[in-house]
């Protein structure tokens, strides 16, 4: 639960370097998908890293999208990967 939190927080931080009119909805698209996910069993470790991957590959999808800097997801890729 601690990384999964880890890694929302780094996924918020990441949404601030948005244009400020798209942020609201990557927060919200953020919170729901982490929320949809919390029932996901904490002793199924496939399941997890798979989710985990998924949040880092989508954020640089989002980050590419806008023309951010891949290299702003380089601290969650570190928490999403170890």
């Amino acid at each position: 639960m601690e990384k999964a939190l880890r890694i929302y927080g780094e996924v918020l931080r990441l949404v601030r370097r948005l244009p400020k009119d798209s942020r609201p909805y990557y927060a919200k698209y953020a919170r729901e998908n982490f929320v949809n996910y919390r029932e996901v069993d904490a002793n199924d470790a496939k399941s997890l890293e798979e989710l985990f991957h998924r949040a880092y590959k989508h954020s640089l999808w989002v980050l590419n999208k806008y023309s951010v800097d891949g290299s702003a997801a380089d601290k969650l890729k570190e928490i999403c990967y170890s």
